[in-house]
């Protein structure tokens, strides 16, 4: 009776080794990033008043989103989380953030410094950009594909995207794929997942 009892166990975990074990190796897999796109030429002033372009970045890998600083909204979180990974970066010469104002009108780099300085954002590689609103939205709607807009029925009077993008040393737009095998093309900069999911990917692309 013991015999078969014995029989009976070894089979259970034979078969829960046949199901578990790949799941749990593909959860500790280092994910395969495959380039989105390319970051196209982009020329704007910083905090600081300085003439910033993706020349600052080359051999950086870097994180860009667009907000603007009197967003009501979805910028307070999205900059909370940004500061995360700011300071699980810090002091790594190789890693930098851009953070492009889509409301330049208001957001000068005096308006924009104070942002940055009340936020907490105190890396030299962290960039808030200002500039040309047309180049601007342009770089964000076709340049990452990342909506940003006016819209005066919107709270704040702008909408955009709540998404991180991740670019690697050779300006490049990198991401890992889904359970499917697909692209996930942004990192959600809203939600702790996404968080950690670029936190990971910044990791790997900084050994390439």
């Amino acid at each position: 009776m013991k015999k078969y009892s014995y029989i009976g166990i070894a089979f259970i975990i034979l078969i829960f080794g046949i199901y578990a074990v790949p799941k749990i190796v593909n959860r500790f897999k280092t994910p395969k990033l495959v380039t989105i796109g390319k970051v196209p030429p982009f020329e704007f002033t910083n905090q600081d008043g300085n003439l910033i372009t993706n020349s600052f970045y080359e051999g950086k890998v870097y994180v860009v989103e667009f907000f603007f600083t009197t967003c009501p909204t979805i910028c307070p979180k999205m900059n909370e989380n940004m500061l995360k990974i700011q300071n699980a970066f810090y002091g790594n010469l190789d890693f930098g953030i851009a953070s492009f104002s889509i409301n330049p009108k208001y957001d000068t780099p005096q308006v924009l410094k104070e942002y940055a300085k009340s936020h907490g954002a105190t890396s030299k590689n962290w960039n808030f950009l200002t500039g040309d609103q047309e180049k601007i939205y342009e770089l964000s709607n076709t340049g990452f594909t990342l909506y940003a807009g006016e819209d005066s029925n919107a709270q704040g009077g702008f909408e955009h995207s709540g998404m991180f993008a991740l670019v690697d040393k050779q300006g490049n737009i990198r991401s890992r794929l889904d359970e499917y095998g697909n692209p996930i093309a942004f990192y959600d900069g809203l939600d702790q997942k996404g968080v950690q999911q670029i936190k990971e990917d910044i990791k790997i692309l900084l050994k390439e």
